[in-house]
């Protein structure tokens, strides 16, 4: 497990709700540790993907009576981590120290969030899922070979949108980044008014100005606003560190017009803009994010991440970072 208290004491997304069914079993990994998520009378548990015997990994294993079997030799662990019976042995009790390391997991916004600590917070609030004027669709998840932290600052970096995303979410011919203001508090940062000129805001090919505000709730959770003439669409966004070089990253739009817009145009309007990121993200050196402001040029335009760089040095983060 990599050592970083403030991502060890945090909530992250591991999969979707969808991808364990009751009695199904899934490897999946977080923070260099490897986990297996089951599902058990409709709740799903975490733990370390680890059989105590010979080490076997128990996302191999299968569901049987209620319990996990470990695929090597059968042990069976209870919805408490505990071995409870073994095959070459079923007249012997377990002893008390065959027992899993078993993780937080809680289910929201349709997917599975583990922490692998004590979490110091909820998961963070996304204010327009309770709303039923939105529709709220998934997306993702997008593998990225880069730190989480550089996945979530090119979230934030709005100076990119009219050359990367040249054609949909901006034009070099428009390329001028308004002045903006942003704010670091208890809850995170707040950047507001951010006007960019975009000749397809969300794929449905309406150009325009639109106003951005974009919030960081957690060292890998951020947020934005989009507005255009009345309608607007936020998306959230959550960073899965996976390994120091290895990230996921899952989004959350929710939309409050275009009801009749089939999901899946949506979708690919926004694998296309990942798709776009990923290689400049996965480029980018060094590649730990730079906290001391004077390893890289800055310009007023990148506001937003320069906040985020102090914040994040405020909070002692250790992981992705240099």
């Amino acid at each position: 497990m990599i050592d970083d208290p403030i991502l060890i004491n945090d909530w992250h997304v591991v999969a979707r709700s969808a991808d364990v069914a009751e009695g199904q079993v899934l490897a999946t990994q977080l923070l260099d540790e490897r986990l297996v998520l089951w599902r058990k009378d409709g709740q799903v548990l975490a733990w370390r993907d680890l059989c105590l015997h010979r080490g076997a990994g128990l996302s191999l294993g299968w569901v049987k009576d209620g319990c996990l079997v470990c695929p090597y030799h059968g042990w069976q662990y209870d919805t408490a981590g505990q071995c409870v019976h073994i095959p070459a042995h079923p007249e012997q009790v377990p002893p008390s120290k065959a027992r899993v390391d078993t993780y937080r997991a809680r289910e929201q916004y349709d997917l599975i969030w583990v922490s692998l600590g004590e979490p110091e917070h909820d998961i963070p609030p996304l204010a327009e899922w309770s709303d039923p004027s939105y529709r709220k669709i998934l997306c993702g998840p997008y593998p990225y070979r880069a730190t989480a932290p550089r996945a979530i600052e090119n979230f934030l970096d709005v100076g990119h949108l009219p050359i990367v995303h040249a054609g949909l979410l901006g034009h070099e011919a428009h390329a001028e980044i308004s002045d903006y203001e942003v704010k670091v508090g208890p809850e995170g940062i707040v950047a507001e008014n951010i006007e960019v000129w975009q000749p397809d805001s969300d794929g449905q090919g309406h150009p325009g100005m639109v106003n951005y505000t974009y919030r960081v709730l957690r060292p890998l959770t951020a947020y934005f606003t989009k507005s255009k003439s009345g309608p607007s669409h936020a998306i959230m966004l959550m960073v899965t560190p996976v390994a120091e070089l290895e990230s996921v990253g899952w989004m959350m739009m929710c939309f409050n017009y275009n009801h009749e817009t089939p999901v899946e145009e949506f979708i690919a309007f926004q694998d296309k803009i990942v798709s776009q990121d990923i290689p400049i993200v996965e480029s980018q050196r060094p590649e730990l994010l730079p906290l001391d402001l004077q390893a890289e040029l800055h310009l007023r335009s990148d506001r937003t991440a320069i906040a985020y760089r102090k914040w994040l040095k405020a909070l002692g983060l250790k992981f992705g970072t240099a």
